[in-house]
Protein backbone atom coordinates (compact mmCIF):
# COMPACT_ATOMS: atom_id res chain seq x y z
CA UNK A 1 0.00 0.00 0.00
CA UNK A 2 1.39 3.54 -0.87
CA UNK A 3 2.20 6.32 1.19
CA UNK A 4 -0.33 9.21 2.26
CA UNK A 5 -1.46 11.29 -0.48
CA UNK A 6 0.28 14.30 -1.46
CA UNK A 7 -1.66 17.49 -1.66
CA UNK A 8 -2.57 18.84 -5.01
CA UNK A 9 -0.33 20.82 -7.08
CA UNK A 10 -0.67 24.74 -4.95
CA UNK A 11 -0.14 26.50 -8.69
CA UNK A 12 -3.71 26.08 -9.15
CA UNK A 13 -5.88 25.30 -6.18
CA UNK A 14 -8.71 26.52 -8.05
CA UNK A 15 -8.97 24.23 -10.37
CA UNK A 16 -8.13 20.93 -7.73
CA UNK A 17 -10.04 20.11 -4.68
CA UNK A 18 -10.50 17.54 -2.66
CA UNK A 19 -12.15 18.08 0.81
CA UNK A 20 -13.62 15.71 2.91
CA UNK A 21 -15.50 14.85 5.88
CA UNK A 22 -12.68 14.81 8.23
CA UNK A 23 -13.41 13.36 11.99
CA UNK A 24 -11.37 14.77 14.65
CA UNK A 25 -11.24 14.60 18.67
CA UNK A 26 -13.50 16.82 20.64
CA UNK A 27 -10.20 19.10 21.02
CA UNK A 28 -9.82 19.43 17.25
CA UNK A 29 -7.04 17.11 17.18
CA UNK A 30 -6.44 14.26 15.20
CA UNK A 31 -8.21 11.12 15.90
CA UNK A 32 -5.57 8.45 17.41
CA UNK A 33 -6.26 4.72 16.50
CA UNK A 34 -4.44 1.95 16.91
CA UNK A 35 -4.24 -1.14 14.61
CA UNK A 36 -3.03 -4.68 15.88
CA UNK A 37 -2.03 -7.49 13.96
CA UNK A 38 0.48 -9.98 13.60
CA UNK A 39 1.32 -9.28 10.22
CA UNK A 40 3.37 -6.28 9.35
CA UNK A 41 2.48 -5.84 5.46
CA UNK A 42 -0.99 -5.72 6.87
CA UNK A 43 -1.17 -3.43 9.74
CA UNK A 44 0.91 -0.73 7.24
CA UNK A 45 -1.73 -1.30 5.11
CA UNK A 46 -4.26 -0.73 7.09
CA UNK A 47 -2.09 2.38 9.08
CA UNK A 48 -1.69 3.33 5.25
CA UNK A 49 -5.40 4.22 5.05
CA UNK A 50 -6.34 5.26 8.30
CA UNK A 51 -3.21 7.93 7.84
CA UNK A 52 -4.86 8.61 4.56
CA UNK A 53 -8.16 9.87 6.95
CA UNK A 54 -5.84 12.49 8.78
CA UNK A 55 -5.55 9.93 11.90
CA UNK A 56 -2.78 9.49 13.87
CA UNK A 57 -1.95 5.69 13.80
CA UNK A 58 0.14 3.86 15.78
CA UNK A 59 0.50 -0.60 15.37
CA UNK A 60 1.19 -3.25 17.46
CA UNK A 61 2.10 -7.06 16.27
CA UNK A 62 0.97 -8.83 19.41
CA UNK A 63 -1.11 -7.99 22.38
CA UNK A 64 1.40 -7.14 25.09
CA UNK A 65 3.07 -4.45 22.74
CA UNK A 66 -1.24 -3.51 21.82
CA UNK A 67 -1.71 -3.03 25.76
CA UNK A 68 1.51 -0.92 26.22
CA UNK A 69 0.85 1.12 23.27
CA UNK A 70 -2.75 1.99 24.38
CA UNK A 71 -2.08 2.87 28.02
CA UNK A 72 0.68 5.04 26.41
CA UNK A 73 -1.50 6.64 23.55
CA UNK A 74 -5.33 6.65 24.79
CA UNK A 75 -6.34 5.71 21.16
CA UNK A 76 -10.05 6.66 20.21
CA UNK A 77 -10.62 3.51 18.35
CA UNK A 78 -8.83 0.32 18.12
CA UNK A 79 -8.82 -2.36 15.05
CA UNK A 80 -7.88 -5.58 16.70
CA UNK A 81 -6.67 -8.86 15.43
CA UNK A 82 -8.21 -11.29 17.01
CA UNK A 83 -6.08 -14.56 16.58
CA UNK A 84 -2.35 -12.72 17.61
CA UNK A 85 1.00 -14.87 18.92
CA UNK A 86 0.83 -13.81 22.66
CA UNK A 87 -2.46 -13.25 24.03
CA UNK A 88 -5.90 -13.37 21.81
CA UNK A 89 -8.05 -10.69 20.86
CA UNK A 90 -10.36 -11.44 23.28
CA UNK A 91 -8.16 -11.39 26.24
CA UNK A 92 -6.55 -7.80 25.04
CA UNK A 93 -10.13 -6.63 25.10
CA UNK A 94 -10.89 -7.87 28.05
CA UNK A 95 -7.67 -6.09 29.48
CA UNK A 96 -7.92 -2.54 26.90
CA UNK A 97 -11.87 -2.27 28.63
CA UNK A 98 -10.02 -2.67 32.52
CA UNK A 99 -8.39 1.10 31.99
CA UNK A 100 -10.42 2.33 28.76
CA UNK A 101 -13.86 0.83 29.10
CA UNK A 102 -15.22 3.04 26.11
CA UNK A 103 -12.83 2.98 23.35
CA UNK A 104 -14.94 1.52 20.09
CA UNK A 105 -12.88 -1.69 19.14
CA UNK A 106 -13.31 -3.24 15.96
CA UNK A 107 -12.69 -7.10 15.84
CA UNK A 108 -10.68 -8.50 12.40
CA UNK A 109 -9.74 -11.70 11.76
CA UNK A 110 -10.29 -14.51 8.98
CA UNK A 111 -12.33 -16.39 11.71
CA UNK A 112 -15.80 -16.00 9.81
CA UNK A 113 -17.55 -18.93 12.10
CA UNK A 114 -20.81 -17.22 13.89
CA UNK A 115 -19.49 -18.66 17.33
CA UNK A 116 -16.42 -16.23 16.70
CA UNK A 117 -18.75 -13.46 15.75
CA UNK A 118 -21.13 -14.22 18.74
CA UNK A 119 -18.20 -14.44 21.00
CA UNK A 120 -16.11 -11.25 19.63
CA UNK A 121 -19.17 -8.93 20.34
CA UNK A 122 -19.87 -10.87 23.69
CA UNK A 123 -16.66 -10.09 24.96
CA UNK A 124 -17.57 -6.22 24.30
CA UNK A 125 -16.11 -5.33 20.94
CA UNK A 126 -18.33 -3.15 18.81
CA UNK A 127 -18.28 -4.09 15.45
CA UNK A 128 -16.47 -7.37 13.55
CA UNK A 129 -14.77 -8.09 10.08
CA UNK A 130 -13.23 -10.78 8.88
CA UNK A 131 -10.36 -11.12 6.09
CA UNK A 132 -10.78 -10.52 3.10
CA UNK A 133 -12.32 -7.43 3.28
CA UNK A 134 -11.84 -4.09 1.89
CA UNK A 135 -10.27 -1.03 2.97
CA UNK A 136 -13.18 1.36 2.39
CA UNK A 137 -15.41 -1.13 4.31
CA UNK A 138 -12.95 -1.10 7.35
CA UNK A 139 -12.41 2.57 7.72
CA UNK A 140 -16.68 3.56 6.81
CA UNK A 141 -16.95 1.08 10.04
CA UNK A 142 -14.28 2.74 12.09
CA UNK A 143 -15.55 6.38 11.13
CA UNK A 144 -19.14 5.25 12.26
CA UNK A 145 -18.08 3.56 15.36
CA UNK A 146 -16.28 7.03 16.22
CA UNK A 147 -19.65 9.36 15.25
CA UNK A 148 -21.30 6.66 17.68
CA UNK A 149 -18.47 7.03 20.45
CA UNK A 150 -18.91 10.95 20.04
CA UNK A 151 -16.34 12.17 17.74
CA UNK A 152 -16.65 15.73 16.11
CA UNK A 153 -17.03 16.49 12.55
CA UNK A 154 -14.63 19.04 11.43
CA UNK A 155 -15.96 20.29 8.10
CA UNK A 156 -18.18 18.08 5.28
CA UNK A 157 -17.35 18.86 1.39
CA UNK A 158 -18.31 15.97 -0.37
CA UNK A 159 -17.38 17.42 -4.08
CA UNK A 160 -13.81 16.73 -5.64
CA UNK A 161 -12.52 18.78 -8.43
CA UNK A 162 -9.58 18.24 -10.71
CA UNK A 163 -9.59 20.44 -13.57
CA UNK A 164 -13.55 20.42 -15.68
CA UNK A 165 -14.11 17.39 -13.69
CA UNK A 166 -16.74 17.28 -10.67
CA UNK A 167 -17.82 14.10 -8.59
CA UNK A 168 -20.23 14.62 -5.68
CA UNK A 169 -19.48 11.88 -3.32
CA UNK A 170 -22.90 11.20 -1.89
CA UNK A 171 -24.85 11.28 -4.75
CA UNK A 172 -22.61 9.82 -7.08
CA UNK A 173 -23.29 12.47 -9.74
CA UNK A 174 -19.71 12.86 -11.96
CA UNK A 175 -19.45 15.72 -14.54
CA UNK A 176 -16.68 16.91 -16.94
CA UNK A 177 -17.23 20.16 -18.76
CA UNK A 178 -20.99 20.07 -16.96
CA UNK A 179 -21.72 16.92 -19.30
CA UNK A 180 -23.00 14.22 -17.23
CA UNK A 181 -20.99 10.97 -16.87
CA UNK A 182 -22.76 7.60 -15.74
CA UNK A 183 -20.49 5.11 -14.30
CA UNK A 184 -20.80 1.58 -12.72
CA UNK A 185 -19.96 1.42 -8.86
CA UNK A 186 -16.20 -0.07 -9.68
CA UNK A 187 -15.64 2.73 -11.97
CA UNK A 188 -16.66 5.41 -9.46
CA UNK A 189 -14.20 3.95 -6.78
CA UNK A 190 -11.79 3.98 -9.47
CA UNK A 191 -11.89 7.79 -10.42
CA UNK A 192 -12.96 8.84 -6.67
CA UNK A 193 -9.33 7.28 -5.93
CA UNK A 194 -7.58 9.11 -8.99
CA UNK A 195 -9.63 12.66 -7.99
CA UNK A 196 -8.60 12.19 -4.30
CA UNK A 197 -4.52 12.03 -5.31
CA UNK A 198 -4.44 14.55 -7.74
CA UNK A 199 -1.35 14.40 -10.05
CA UNK A 200 -0.07 11.64 -8.29
CA UNK A 201 1.36 8.62 -9.86
CA UNK A 202 -0.55 5.62 -8.33
CA UNK A 203 0.99 1.99 -9.45
CA UNK A 204 -1.45 -1.38 -10.09
CA UNK A 205 -0.63 -2.42 -6.66
CA UNK A 206 -1.88 0.80 -4.95
CA UNK A 207 -4.93 0.65 -6.90
CA UNK A 208 -5.88 -3.10 -6.18
CA UNK A 209 -4.99 -2.58 -2.60
CA UNK A 210 -6.94 0.69 -2.07
CA UNK A 211 -10.65 0.10 -4.98
CA UNK A 212 -10.29 -3.71 -4.90
CA UNK A 213 -9.78 -6.28 -1.53
CA UNK A 214 -6.01 -5.76 0.18
CA UNK A 215 -5.50 -9.98 -1.25
CA UNK A 216 -7.40 -9.68 -4.78
CA UNK A 217 -6.53 -12.49 -6.30
CA UNK A 218 -7.43 -11.57 -10.59
CA UNK A 219 -4.84 -10.26 -12.71
CA UNK A 220 -3.08 -6.83 -12.33
CA UNK A 221 -5.39 -5.80 -15.69
CA UNK A 222 -7.99 -5.67 -14.07
CA UNK A 223 -6.90 -2.16 -13.77
CA UNK A 224 -5.88 -1.52 -17.09
CA UNK A 225 -9.52 -2.75 -18.40
CA UNK A 226 -11.32 -0.45 -16.10
CA UNK A 227 -8.46 2.29 -16.77
CA UNK A 228 -9.42 2.10 -20.14
CA UNK A 229 -13.71 1.85 -18.97
CA UNK A 230 -12.79 5.58 -17.27
CA UNK A 231 -10.65 6.75 -20.86
CA UNK A 232 -13.74 5.93 -22.79
CA UNK A 233 -16.41 8.24 -20.73
CA UNK A 234 -13.91 10.47 -19.04
CA UNK A 235 -11.81 11.47 -22.19
CA UNK A 236 -13.35 10.31 -24.90
CA UNK A 237 -13.46 13.68 -27.65
CA UNK A 238 -11.99 15.55 -24.79
CA UNK A 239 -8.43 16.66 -23.78
CA UNK A 240 -6.63 13.51 -22.10
CA UNK A 241 -6.63 13.94 -18.02
CA UNK A 242 -6.08 9.95 -17.22
CA UNK A 243 -1.99 9.10 -18.68
CA UNK A 244 -0.35 6.25 -18.22
CA UNK A 245 3.69 6.33 -17.39
CA UNK A 246 4.37 3.33 -18.65
CA UNK A 247 6.33 0.61 -15.69
CA UNK A 248 5.23 2.79 -13.09
CA UNK A 249 1.20 3.68 -12.61
CA UNK A 250 -1.09 5.84 -13.95
CA UNK A 251 -1.83 9.82 -12.95
CA UNK A 252 -4.53 11.66 -13.39
CA UNK A 253 -4.58 15.26 -13.61
CA UNK A 254 -6.29 18.71 -15.31
CA UNK A 255 -6.09 18.97 -18.95
CA UNK A 256 -3.50 20.72 -20.49
CA UNK A 257 -5.93 23.61 -21.94
CA UNK A 258 -7.38 23.43 -18.34
CA UNK A 259 -4.08 23.65 -16.10
CA UNK A 260 -2.82 26.64 -18.60
CA UNK A 261 -5.31 28.70 -17.37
Amino acid sequence: MSTAPTAPDARAPHREHAARVHLTRADGGPIRALVVDDEPSLGDLLATALRYEGWQVQTALDGHAALRAARASDPDVVLLDIMLPDLSGLEVLRRLRSFNPSVPVLFLTAKDAVEDRVAGLTAGGDDYVTKPFSLEEVVARLRALLRRAGAMTAHEDATLVVGDLVMDEDSHEVTRGGADIRLTATEFELLRYLMRNPRRVLSKAQILDRVWQYDFGGQANIVELYISYLRRKIDAGRAPMIHTLRGVGYVLKPAEADAAR
